[in-house]
């Protein structure tokens, strides 16, 4: 039976570098086999069905964005309950006042969790670790948080961050799919 996931890939269509347009990736989504292709924003949110695991997927996404669109990205893909739990556990919104600087780091790694707990907020700024995703309030500013550089150096590119909005849009959208 076809299964609900989120695909989200890291770094595209930020600035002037790795350039997708979304038609071409849902287009690409299709040709993989996948189903009810949608896009959300244009920042390499892809929302399928497919009766694959989700590392399976994200894994195929990944080549093929590569092989066929030129553009390398990591790719992690979350099933729709794990959206769920993800957006159900974070712990910082009695602190954020602003969405857009809460941001839910979604790890490539569960295992990347026990290594993020080694990362201390200095305040304003906050940080809180559940299984699957690290949750950073960045008071100040996305582009002036010392905690996002922190991680970003801790684990490479092995995670994808979104912000608070974005999250409770991507859970909206994948929850019909269900």
């Amino acid at each position: 039976m076809s299964q609900p996931k989120v695909a989200l890939i890291r770094g595209i269509n930020v600035g002037r570098a790795k350039r997708v347009a979304m038609a071409d990736l849902r287009a690409l989504a299709e040709q993989l086999g996948f189903t009810q292709v949608s896009t959300l924003l244009n920042s390499g949110n892809l929302v399928f069905t497919n009766r694959g695991s989700c590392s399976t997927a994200a894994a195929r996404l990944q080549q093929a964005m590569t092989e066929r669109l030129g553009v390398s990205a990591r790719v992690i893909v979350l099933s729709a309950a794990e959206v769920d739990e993800i957006v159900a556990r974070n712990t910082l919104l009695g602190q954020a006042d602003n969405p857009s600087r809460l941001l839910v780091s979604v790890l490539a790694d569960p295992g990347d969790a026990v290594r993020a707990r080694t990362l201390r907020a200095q305040p304003p700024e906050a940080i809180a670790v559940g299984t699957r995703a690290v949750y950073l309030w960045c008071a100040s500013g996305i582009l002036d948080s010392k905690l996002l550089r922190a991680l970003d150096k801790l684990i490479g590119d092995a995670h994808t961050a979104r912000n608070w909005t974005t999250m409770l849009k991507i859970q909206a959208q994948v929850r019909p799919l269900e």
